[in-house]
């Protein structure tokens, strides 16, 4: 069974991984344990992505090393 949380009341923050500038920015919100959710701070009211916390520390992990590696 997938859980998808309420993301209503999130509180998003700008990602230390955007390059901080207005238009292209992901952003994440904190308070979901094991989850990440993601969404495009250009469109707020949006859809989120909504990842394990696992799967997204290894595809930080692979970006920030320039790794094509395949997130499973």
């Amino acid at each position: 069974m997938k859980y998808t949380p309420d993301l209503s009341t999130a509180a998003w923050r700008k990602s230390s991984y955007s390059d901080g500038g207005d238009n292209n920015c992901a952003e994440v919100a904190d308070g979901y344990p094991g989850l990440v959710p993601v969404r495009d701070s250009k469109i707020p009211q949006g859809p989120a992505l909504v990842f394990g916390a696992e799967p997204w520390a290894l595809f930080l992990r692979n970006v920030s090393r320039g790794s094509s590696a395949t997130v499973k």
